[in-house]
């Protein structure tokens, strides 16, 4: 028997991705290296639970609208924690 397990991803893991990058580019988050944005999305996906998928589009067709509003303010709080607590850690660390 053959196993393929290349489609199973954590279903965060994107949307985190994609949203560190678009935050890097405001203005407050702009100094942060590309090793503190790494820093930010393990962070973050730390702090989610894990929901893994074979196909994205298979997670958005079983969720409603309340879970998926739930899914974006638990990502939005996340992020607000990780790229503060990182930001707080180097400058501690360049003290």
């Amino acid at each position: 028997m053959e196993y393929n397990f290349d489609q199973v991803h954590n279903y965060y893991e994107r949307l985190v991705f994609e949203e560190v990058a678009m935050r890097a580019h405001d203005e407050a988050n702009t100094r942060f290296t590309a090793d503190m944005l790494a820093d930010v999305a393990c962070l973050a996906l730390n702090r989610l639970p894990a929901r893994y998928v074979r196909h994205d589009v298979d997670m958005m067709f079983y969720l409603t609208e309340v879970e998926r509003r739930a899914m974006q303010q638990s990502l939005d709080e996340v992020l607000k924690f990780a790229f503060a607590f990182v930001q707080e850690r180097t400058a501690r660390a360049l003290r």
